[in-house]
């Protein structure tokens, strides 16, 4: 189990400068943590280096990117970008010329989830060739990262891969059923994750979320020595998410987005980790507040933690600094809505006896109950009701403050993390806010 490290201190300056090199193992796409993160580099000095999942073409084969996709997504990075594909995952493998489980699961009807069967044989032979194809994949980008990083510079490599969901249609329903459904809508997600399918999911949530992350560390071991030799530093972070503090009241007290059956791979990736650390190897998984991203639409309600860093901060920095940003967020209210009466629902909403028995840090992840999943989306509904537009959300301006604190945080904390698994709460990013280190992020 690992333990509850919460940032308690701000991390002292780290020894990046002009002429290092973040390399972000990951494709960027849209705008999220790793974004904060790039920021801080660049404001540092550091040059940036990114990757790509390639793409895949209609007969399924995986490309590199064309020159056109190429440029865009270097204009959207900032960076160059190393264009070999490295996508994770095994759900488009074909062993032993076998059709693929995503070709095996197209005709796959939701209502059928129960009885679904994917033999956990050929699951694992997929998965050893995805693993293969990966792995030769990074021997490839670190043959090119051995020449374009001086031996002399300082180096922080980025793990941002997350997910896992297999490329088949019959997830989406489901998962919209544990994620968002209500009265017969409603899914326990422990029951799908029981199931076959469930299964599938929790394989390929290790691969790709986890296990990549050892295969970065052990496949940059080359660029690692050798930089090393030359009394520069190789440093490897990664995002992870095990719930987080919140201001409830007058406490920071932790709580967690429920259910999210991406937390045993988000628990493994910590375990890579803390055994990277022992060998001697700088690396941590920094667990970030929730945050409202493209990619987190699907999971309506884990928001609504976002509400009460405008507390935090507001305690933090004091009224008057904080004034811009509860204005902005005003702004975003229909009339006769206050942020006080926005605030209060959220207090009350995580303060609430269903939610309180989710607050087990032991127990994490916990699967849904429908009594806790009917009140958070109730919840995340009318708070999201007292907005003017739909597209302009207070969470989504918190979200900004979060990933561009978090990844202020994660740049200067890297350089000596304070243990492999570090919890970056609200307190930390207002007491960031209240700092010299972070200026100009309010």
């Amino acid at each position: 189990m690992t333990e509850y490290n919460a940032m308690q201190q701000l991390p002292q300056t780290a020894g990046y400068k002009t002429g290092d090199v973040l390399v972000l193992a990951g494709e960027l796409f849209g705008r999220g943590y790793a974004n904060g993160l790039i920021d801080e580099a660049k404001r540092i000095g550091m040059t940036v280096i990114g990757m790509t999942v390639g793409r895949r073409d209609t007969d399924g084969s995986l490309r590199p990117l064309t020159p056109e996709e190429l440029s865009d997504a270097e204009a959207n990075l900032g960076g160059k970008i190393i264009n070999v594909p490295m996508e994770a995952g095994f759900d488009m493998e074909q062993p032993d010329g076998l059709p693929s489980i995503a070709e095996q699961l197209k005709k796959a009807r939701p209502d059928d989830w129960k009885s679904i069967k994917i033999d956990p044989d050929f699951i694992s032979k997929a998965r050893d060739v995805g693993t293969t194809r990966f792995r030769e994949a990074l021997k490839q980008i670190v043959q090119q990262l051995m020449v374009m990083i001086p031996p002399g510079a300082n180096v922080l490599i980025s793990h941002t891969m997350a997910g896992g969901i297999p490329r088949a249609r019959v997830f989406m329903p489901l998962l919209n059923r544990i994620f968002k459904g209500t009265g017969d809508k409603y899914l326990p997600s422990a029951e799908f994750w029981d199931s076959n399918l469930g299964h599938l999911c929790d394989v390929s949530f290790n691969e790709v979320t986890a296990d990549t992350f050892r295969y970065l560390i052990e496949e940059t071991t080359p660029l690692r020595e050798r930089n090393t030799a030359a009394g520069a530093r190789v440093n490897y972070s990664a995002y992870g998410y095990h719930g987080t503090e919140v201001l409830l009241g007058d406490e920071f007290v932790w709580q967690s987005y429920t259910p999210y059956i991406q937390g045993w791979a988000k628990i493994r990736l910590e375990d890579i980790a803390a055994e990277a650390s022992k060998k001697g190897i700088t690396a941590a998984v920094f667990n970030c507040p929730e945050i409202q991203t493209n990619s987190s639409a699907l999971f309506l309600g884990v928001e609504i933690s976002l509400y009460p860093l405008l507390k935090a901060i507001r305690e933090a920095v004091g009224v008057d600094v904080a004034e811009p940003l509860f204005a902005r967020c005003r702004s975003m209210l229909k009339q006769g809505e206050t942020l006080e009466n926005l605030l209060e629902k959220a207090d009350n909403y995580l303060s609430s006896p269903a939610i309180k028995e989710m607050r087990d840090f032991a127990s994490w992840p916990h699967h849904n109950t429908k009594a806790q999943a009917e009140l958070m989306l109730a919840a995340s509904l009318e708070l999201m009701g007292m907005h003017s537009d739909q597209k302009q959300l207070i969470c989504a301006e918190l979200s900004k403050t979060v990933f561009r604190s978090t990844g202020r945080l994660i740049a200067h904390a890297s350089w000596n993390p304070p243990a492999p698994a570090v919890w970056l709460t609200h307190k930390v990013i207002a007491n960031l806010l209240a700092d010299k280190l972070g200026e100009g992020l309010l």
